[in-house]
């Protein structure tokens, strides 16, 4: 495509050099760069492109387009200056790609909790009405039956416009997206035609990005104030922060909700550890999911599908036999021992999921928690998440999440000082986090349920920078599977990262 063609919307402040050329390619990459590439050189968290333009040239770009000119001009190489290269990339990409956005029905989902279950939901209900549909999410990317692995929530605008150009290829009609609002401040959506647009809630995470709760919302918000006239917008009502997300909206504004009047309505009629009955709009079904959190993902999905034309049987039969999604309050019952597997991993998130727990489960049973928190992310959420999951818990073990480049005993410690003064708790810390899932293990008697939180679909384990393989629901299952299960009288074992700290009864 010729330069000045990608560079149609763009504001452009300097040039040197000719736009008439070809360009084969964007790349943000200067690694990935070769012969007759557009370089974009934008200033992220961690690094900033333009030291890497002089890299680009020399694998072969020939025209770079940057904030920032470079004192180092070279010949025969286009220079193209804008205010701000993030958002330059975006429309560039969305240009280079001939705006895919514009042939497929793109709905977005921003929110604190529920995107990824509601997105990958939408996927397989338009796939089981006989559709062919794109999924953008944190577990994975899809385009009809091709999965493409994730790497981030949502993709930087160079990925996301090509994932759209080959969805519309290959003739997909639909596409559900997740929209973090790291993408929405980072301008990664920007330029994108949106049909609709929804909003699950908005909770206590990311204020090690965003800095405030305010700035968090305001965030969220930008992606509703920057939809089309045409596009619909669908809103968690019983959030108190949904009317907030609509306030700039010029789109058709319509209401979801469990508690309060709306547009879709729905209600639990009963629920336990093999799924939910609930009545949707006066209608009854039947779903695999559980909670009421999971309860508001699938009336969204209802909701949504029919803002998109729909037939209301026909979505409600689809829904009930779609399957949880992976990681999401994943149970699995081995010897009479329920484990289940969740991703949870802000206050929020840890609360829905553990008062679904209490709420089902029988007063005999007990509940054995682990639960991390992630190391060079929100620090404040750590004692919270802690301090949440002691009060709903008869026992807990505190371990480590991704630790990344943090301490873990550190981390640990500071969920810690959230459940120290929790009664009738026992309390263990063990930083090895298959060892912490075995500790819970050898603790259950037959009927208790094991949380294992904060990783969920995630098969590794992050520290130092490096990865390895652990997966939660493979560990867990394989070593139940191996346990005779006997009448089990806790003892205290040399752990060497045990907290000796005992407390059955106030005052003991």
């Amino acid at each position: 495509m010729k330069l000045n063609k990608i560079l149609e919307t763009i504001k452009i402040e300097q040039t040197i050099g000719s736009i008439e050329i070809d360009i084969n390619n964007i790349n943000l990459d200067s690694r990935k760069v070769t012969n007759n590439d557009l370089f974009v050189a934008t200033s992220g968290t961690n690094t900033d492109g333009h030291n890497f333009i002089d890299t680009a040239i020399k694998n072969g770009a020939t025209a770079i387009l940057c904030q920032q000119m470079p004192t180092n001009i070279q010949e025969n190489i286009t220079y193209i200056k804008t205010q701000d290269s993030t958002l330059a990339l975006s429309k560039t990409a969305c240009n280079f790609y001939d705006n895919p956005s514009e042939k497929i029905k793109l709905i977005g989902i921003t929110g604190t909790n529920g995107k990824t279950t509601t997105v990958t939901l939408l996927f397989h209900l338009f796939q089981g009405l006989g559709y062919k549909v794109g999924l953008i999410s944190t577990i994975k990317n899809m385009i009809d039956r091709t999965e493409l692995k994730a790497t981030h929530t949502t993709p930087n605008a160079l990925e996301i416009n090509k994932l759209l150009d080959e969805m519309v290829y290959q003739g997909c009609e639909y596409c559900f997206m997740e929209v973090s609002s790291h993408a929405i401040v980072q301008n990664r959506i920007t330029g994108l035609n949106f049909t609709g647009a929804i909003f699950s809630n908005i909770t206590h995470d990311h204020l090690d990005y965003h800095g405030t709760f305010a700035e968090y919302i305001k965030a969220k918000k930008r992606f509703f104030d920057n939809l089309p006239k045409t596009a619909f917008a669908l809103i968690n009502n019983d959030d108190r922060n949904a009317e907030i997300m609509v306030q700039n909206c010029k789109a058709t504004i319509y209401r979801y909700s469990l508690q309060t009047v709306s547009d879709f309505k729905a209600r639990i009629l009963e629920s336990c550890f093999e799924g939910m009955l609930l009545e949707i709009n006066n209608t009854e079904m039947w779903t695999h999911l559980i909670g009421q959190f999971n309860a508001y993902n699938i009336l969204a999905v209802y909701s949504t599908a029919i803002l998109l034309k729909q037939n209301k049987i026909e979505i409600l039969t689809t829904l009930s036999n779609i399957k949880p999604v992976e990681g999401r309050f994943n149970a699995i019952n081995i010897n009479n021992i329920t484990a289940i597997v969740d991703y949870a991993h802000t206050p929020d998130a840890v609360e829905n999921v553990i008062k679904t727990i209490e709420e089902i489960k029988e007063e005999t049973q007990n509940t054995i928690t682990v639960i991390g928190a992630g190391g060079d992310r929100d620090k404040t959420k750590r004692p919270i998440m802690a301090k949440i999951a002691a009060n709903y818990s008869q026992i807990l073990i505190l371990t480590s999440d991704n630790p990344r480049t943090e301490n873990p005993e550190q981390i640990i410690d500071e969920m810690y000082q959230g459940a120290k003064n929790t009664e009738f708790i026992r309390i263990f810390k063990i930083t090895d986090r298959k060892e912490a899932i075995y500790k819970a293990c050898d603790i259950a008697n037959k009927g208790d349920i094991i949380l294992i939180a904060g990783k969920g679909h995630e098969n590794y384990q992050e520290i130092n920078g490096t990865r390895t393989h652990f997966d939660d629901t493979e560990i867990v299952t394989k070593y139940l599977e191996g346990l005779e299960i006997k009448n089990y009288k806790l003892k205290f074992k040399n752990y060497k990262n045990v907290l000796l700290f005992f407390q059955l009864f106030a005052g003991t």
